[in-house]
């Protein structure tokens, strides 16, 4: 029984493996793996139960070096289907990742082929997918499998850093050990295979000032605080190396460089450059003034290098300070007070510089942390004007004083060796109403007019002091004059007060409030008595109640008033001050007497007081009166002027037509216009005068001296042109003639003229021979002339 029970396991193991090795696929290179579908049930209803099938091939992926350097294809592996019998009847296909122009497959054996050379950091791997098809059918045979093809990684890509150039700065004086850096590099081979990627950093340049951990890239420094001084050195260059295989030999290397500063830190106090300086200066120099620079060196840099100076020491300590120049860090010294040679001709400064910043004295040992120089400051001597004994001068004198009295007295001296005498006056500038006056020997001012405080209680003069040997040197000096107040002003009304009374009233009735002001300034206040004057019949009617507060009230005394009787009451008030000398004056009240309704609210007064009321004065409606008369009177004088103007007949008499000068409104003299020429000397040309001068002009006889012309010939035997033309030269040569253009009008017609004379003098006919009717003939020019003396001769044959 137990051998039968052997026999069949054994039998049952060999037709197992005949069922394997059927489902196998063989491939090179590959490993091989058979796989079988498992049972998957629904959970839903029925519980269905699928189908299991057998998988015709199964692998996992291929793997293939990178960078092959081989003249022909790069065997990769052997596709092979379990349907394939070796008749040539399958074809197998390729597709994928590269599929055709990287890969590419022997469509009857199945071989797998690279075409290409191929890099891992550019790809790591490809996907691929597999299929067998019937040559004659095309029918797929096998379901498509996908597989990968995997690069082997090669060294052969060196370690970058990312930077190229790193520049980074670390404190002086750090620590031995102090991180300054961290540089990074990347290897772009497989870090998952072998070392290629696997780095280590080590410095090539830069020792022994720095170092750099192997694993980290950190970069630190190597040497101790007292190495690393910025003063001595600032500035490093190192250089780091990055090496892949773990820094073993044959590993590819990457560089970078790495600038490193030294920053500055307050190491160093600063030193003056000179133990001792030496200045000198004018006793003239203003406060304020710089007087020289000094100048201390601090080795460190910014804000740390920064320092202020400050006197601490030296005779000098009270007259100079000294200030510092933010943006050259030097000492400026300055005049503190004035200076004067005659007192003091040279002065010591102990002036002392240090930080603003703390220093850092680790390092110091026992070098002192401010530093101190000594500063000598001479004096020179120079002509000063004349010195006040003070800067202002304050005086006081009563308004009431006398001209010639003293005010009080200025004093100036020659602050040299040589104490010259001193002038005094007084600017004028300041003092333009001459009120005040100064003694030019000793300084008394003096009064030299009354003065009066009401108008100006203070008085601003500038008093000039000058040595009599230079008069160049001047100094002025400021004089205040206050002037003291004296009662010499009586108060008077505040205003002016005008009121009324009803006729109807009660005796005690207060009518009006009445206060007073005085232009005097008195030292414990204005104080001011009121009362009626001690005459006047007005007592019977008013009386004043003083009310002890500087008013005072006006009451009346009556029951009753009148207007008819008596409209206006003028009530003087006397109105005392409370000074010495006592000050009175007195003021008139107006009272109107005026009808009032039940509540004393004013009615009717009399007329002044209702013209008053409107708005205008008598002096108002005077005026307008006066303008009224005056335009009445000049409208009268028009219409006057107007009615007396008539037109002027053209002839005034028929007798004196041949004698008179027709006027047509045309330019043109004739014999009756005797002042541009003298017809006589026309008539007599031999008789003119060797000095004559036109009478239409003002002759000038100092300017010009008198025309000289030469004897013109009779009429009977003279040229009238060279007649005409002599005149016309003179009067072209006259000096006095007026610088315009004018006609000349000579009274000589000359020969060939066809109207021949129009003169009635030279006319040899008479009245009654004259025939007009020519002027008929002349044209319309003429013939107004035509109808006047035409007419009468037509009347005179009649």
């Amino acid at each position: 029984m137990t051998c039968l029970l052997v026999l069949l396991w054994a039998s049952l193991s060999l037709y197992l493996d005949a069922m394997s090795i059927t489902r196998r696929i063989v491939v090179e290179m590959g490993e091989m793996e058979g796989e079988e579908e498992e049972e998957d049930r629904d959970g839903g209803k029925g519980g269905k139960l699928l189908k299991r099938f057998k998988r015709g091939w199964m692998w996992n992926q291929f793997f293939l070096q990178e960078e092959y350097t081989g003249s022909d294809k790069q065997y990769i592996g052997k596709l092979q289907s379990d349907m394939d019998r070796g008749d040539g009847t399958l074809k197998y296909i390729l597709s994928g990742d590269g599929a055709g122009d990287i890969f590419t497959i022997d469509e009857n054996n199945g071989d797998l082929h690279a075409n290409k050379r191929l890099d891992r950091e550019d790809k790591a791997y490809y996907t691929l997918r597999a299929t067998v098809v019937n040559k004659n059918t095309g029918m797929k045979l096998e379901p498509e499998t996908e597989f990968i093809v995997k690069l082997h990684d090669i060294n052969d890509n060196e370690p970058i850093f990312t930077k190229e150039l790193y520049t980074v700065s670390v404190p002086e004086r750090s620590n031995m050990g102090t991180s300054v850096t961290q540089v990074t590099a990347t290897d772009a081979d497989d870090s998952m295979y072998g070392n290629s990627a696997k780095l280590r950093y080590s410095i090539s340049q830069g020792h022994p000032y720095f170092s750099v951990e192997p694993d980290t890239g950190i970069i630190r420094t190597a040497l101790g605080p007292g190495e690393m001084d910025r003063e001595k050195r600032e500035h490093y260059q190192v250089v780091i190396e990055a090496k892949d295989m773990a820094g073993q030999r044959g590993g590819l290397t990457g560089t970078t460089m790495v600038n490193i500063t030294l920053t500055d830190v307050n190491d160093n106090p600063p030193r003056f450059s000179q133990s001792i300086y030496q200045f000198s200066v004018p006793e003239s120099m203003k406060v304020g003034t710089p007087v020289g620079r000094i100048k201390a060196v601090d080795k460190d840099l910014g804000k740390n290098a920064e320092m202020f100076y400050n006197v601490v020491g030296g005779d000098g300590l009270d007259m100079f300070d000294v200030i510092t120049d933010k943006d050259s860090q030097e000492g400026i010294i300055t005049v503190g007070k004035p200076l004067d040679y005659e007192k003091t001709r040279s002065y010591t400064l102990e002036i002392q510089v240090q930080n603003t910043q703390i220093l850092d004295t680790r390092f110091l040992g026992y070098l002192p942390t401010k530093d101190m120089a000594t500063v000598r400051i001479g004096i020179e001597d120079v002509d000063e004007p004349p010195l006040f004994e003070r800067a202002s001068y304050v005086m006081e004198v009563k308004e009431d004083a006398a001209v010639g009295t003293a005010v009080g007295s200025v004093r100036a001296m020659d602050p040299d060796g040589y104490n010259s005498p001193v002038r005094y006056s007084i600017d004028r500038r300041t003092d333009l109403d001459r009120l005040f006056n100064v003694h030019s020997g000793n300084g008394s001012i003096f009064i030299t007019r009354p003065l009066d405080r009401e108008e100006a209680a203070w008085h601003n003069i500038s008093v000039i002091a000058t040595e009599f040997n230079k008069p160049l040197q001047t100094s002025r000096v400021p004089v205040y004059i206050r002037l003291l107040d004296v009662n010499d002003n009586a108060p008077t009304f505040a205003s002016f007060y005008e009121t009324f009374v009803c006729e109807k009233t009660k005796a005690g009735q207060k009518i009006q409030t009445v206060s007073a002001v005085d232009a005097d300034d008195p030292a414990g206040g204005h104080k001011f008595f009121f009362s009626l004057a001690t005459e006047g019949a007005y007592r019977g009617n008013f009386t004043v109640r003083d009310n002890g507060d500087n008013t005072a009230g006006v009451l009346t005394r009556r029951s009753s008033y009148s207007r008819l009787h008596k409209s206006v009451y003028l009530v003087p008030v006397v109105i005392t001050d409370g000074d010495f000398p006592m000050q009175s004056s007195t003021g008139t009240l107006t009272v109107r007497v005026c009808t009032c309704d039940r509540e004393g609210n004013m009615e009717l007064c009399n007329a002044e007081a209702q013209t008053s009321s409107a708005g205008l004065s008598t002096g108002a409606l005077v005026a307008i009166l006066l303008c009224v008369i005056i335009l009445l009177m000049i409208v009268v004088l028009f219409a006057a002027l107007k009615k007396q103007k008539k037109k002027e007949p053209l002839i005034i008499s028929k007798e004196d037509v041949r004698d008179n000068v027709v006027s047509y409104n045309d330019e043109g003299g004739g014999e009756e216009d005797t002042q541009a020429f003298d017809i006589g000397a026309l008539r007599n040309p031999e008789a003119i005068e060797e000095s004559k001068q036109r009478r239409d002009i003002i002759p000038s006889d100092t300017l010009y001296p008198p025309l000289r012309r030469t004897a013109i010939p009779s009429r009977d035997n003279a040229d009238v042109r060279d007649f005409i033309n002599q005149r016309v030269q003179d009067n072209d040569n006259n000096p006095t003639a007026p610088p315009y253009d004018s006609l000349a009008t000579y009274a000589y017609e000359g020969t060939g003229s066809v109207a021949e004379s129009l003169s009635s003098l030279g006319s040899a006919s008479s009245e009654g021979d004259q025939d007009y009717n020519y002027l008929s003939d002349w044209g319309p020019r003429f013939r107004k002339l035509a109808d006047m003396y035409g007419a009468e001769d037509s009347d005179c044959d009649s």
